[in-house]
């Protein structure tokens, strides 16, 4: 299946869901959109990220011994996991701010929230 997509089109994919992330981020005016730009955002670096350390026909390194055969880079695998791990965390803490905004203006809109009463 991988082998019959171009060489580039995870790098594509890559930047196509960065660009829409970029364009919730300034365009969008809801605060829970935003949320989801930025989780979008995070996709976009672990593709990234996982491409990078894609091989074609590498092994997974979970062996005791150093293989002779070619194998993925597992740092970026590494990175990947923490960068998930820490967008789960970011997202509920931003989450969780924007219900505070809710209920403290009664609105989701940005820039409204932005003159929060006193």
């Amino acid at each position: 299946m991988i082998h019959s997509l171009p060489g580039n089109f995870p790098f594509v994919a890559a930047v196509v869901l960065l660009g829409i992330g970029l364009y919730i981020l300034i365009f969008r005016r809801n605060l829970i959109k935003i949320v989801m730009g930025i989780a979008i955002l995070g996709s976009s670096i672990n593709l990234f990220l996982i491409t990078l350390g894609y091989r074609i026909d590498g092994d997974a390194p979970i062996y005791t011994e150093v293989p002779s055969e070619l194998m993925v880079l597992p740092v970026v695998q590494a990175l990947t996991l923490t960068n998930i791990v820490i967008g789960v965390a970011t997202s509920a803490l931003i989450l969780s701010l924007v219900i505070r905004i809710y209920r403290h203006t009664g609105t989701l809109d940005s820039v409204k929230s932005r003159r929060m009463k006193g």
